[in-house]
């Protein structure tokens, strides 16, 4: 048993949420060494770096495991969660071979999807445990509240995590996070004029001013568990102290440059030495693969991703008994590539597909 004292500095699990257009994307580029794993496509415009956008769940979650132990980044950003939450959603229905997250029925769907990302959050956990933070983003959304102990409602701020599914995922992601920010603009009302009856005046709304909430509020969900002020201007200069002293564990250490030597006199009796012409590498191991372009580019991407030829995918389904070696896998029915192939890919590639590559010739 190790018992420790005083404050630990580790590596942070952060959420921003917020309306769209108010920032949350060049905010989130402002951590330390960040790279994006851009899920909806909206930071074409940014110059930071990314990562593709990922056409699956089974890719998005290569790509965390990527990220986490390549060392060279700091922070790994997934803009957004709620779009992430939509491939989490099809990569359930295409397994069980369902249209749609309602058609389980006795909200099993939802059961499922909240199993699934608590073992995605539990892979980010992991790579916060190596010392690099983890930024989710995610949009906002008013929803009707209603105090079980209180008369009326009210609207508030949430986390945009689906129209049924707010109330298991959003909760969870919640729990998860170290700091979750409600960035928004702040407007109020200012009275103008009087009225033609000259009974009251006329308000109208000003400011615009973008301000991010760090603390619990009956209108938006917000917390942080550093001390800071419950209000603060949208600026990434308000947190930047909190990740300045962060170490990965997994970083590599550079090796020392080596000194510059002062090259001899060439010998002008001595022969040059004859050079071998060696033919250039033209395609890479990626363009290598025999991958037909008639599949769906979930499945291609994966493909890529994980360096595995379409001859590999044909034995390993051969191995398991559903077509023969020779069946091309463009000729394997539509829910059988949704279901078998992308929806249980990481099953498919550790238990068939690895263990024939590492056999050797």
């Amino acid at each position: 048993m190790n018992i420790t004292r005083g404050k630990v500095q580790k590596a942070k699990k952060v959420v921003i949420y917020g309306p769209e257009g108010i920032g949350k994307s060049t905010f989130a580029s402002q951590f330390p060494k960040p790279v994006f794993i851009d899920t909806e496509g909206s930071t074409n415009g940014m110059d930071i770096v990314r990562t593709d956008k990922p056409t699956s769940w089974e890719l998005l979650k290569s790509y965390v495991r990527e990220l986490g132990n390549s060392g060279e980044f700091q922070t790994i950003i997934i803009d957004t969660i709620d779009w992430a939450e939509q491939l989490c959603i099809e990569s359930i229905c295409a397994a069980h071979q369902k249209k749609g997250i309602e058609d389980f029925g006795y909200g099993n769907g939802y059961v499922y999807e909240k199993e699934e990302m608590g073992k995605f959050l539990g892979v980010l956990q992991d790579i916060v445990d190596k010392g690099i933070n983890v930024v989710l983003t995610a949009h906002a959304q008013l929803r009707k509240f209603e105090q079980p102990d209180e008369l009326g409602a009210y609207d508030r701020w949430e986390l945009k995590l689906g129209k049924k599914t707010s109330s298991q995922i959003s909760p969870l992601v919640k729990e998860w996070a170290d700091m979750v920010l409600f960035a928004n603009y702040k407007t109020f009302s200012v009275a103008s004029e009087t009225d033609n009856n000259g009974k009251g005046k006329k308000f109208k709304a000003q400011g615009g001013e973008r301000v991010m909430y760090t603390s619990h509020h009956p209108c938006w969900d917000a917390k942080n568990r550093d001390g800071l002020p419950p209000e603060m201007p949208f600026d990434y200069k308000g947190i930047a102290h909190l990740f300045g002293s962060i170490t990965q564990q997994a970083s590599p250490t550079a090796a020392p440059e080596p000194k510059m030597q002062a090259s001899p006199e060439p010998d002008p009796t001595s022969q040059p030495e004859p050079v071998e012409d060696k033919p250039e590498l033209k395609q890479s191991a990626a363009e290598l693969l025999n991958i037909p372009e008639a599949l769906p580019q979930a499945l291609k991407d994966l493909m890529r991703e994980f360096k595995v030829d379409e001859s590999d995918v044909r034995l390993a389904v051969s191995q398991r008994g559903y077509f023969p070696y020779e069946t091309p896998v463009t000729n394997y029915p539509a829910d059988f590539v949704q279901g078998c192939l992308i929806g249980a890919w990481d099953q498919l590639y550790n238990k068939y597909i690895k263990p024939n590559q590492d056999v050797p010739f």
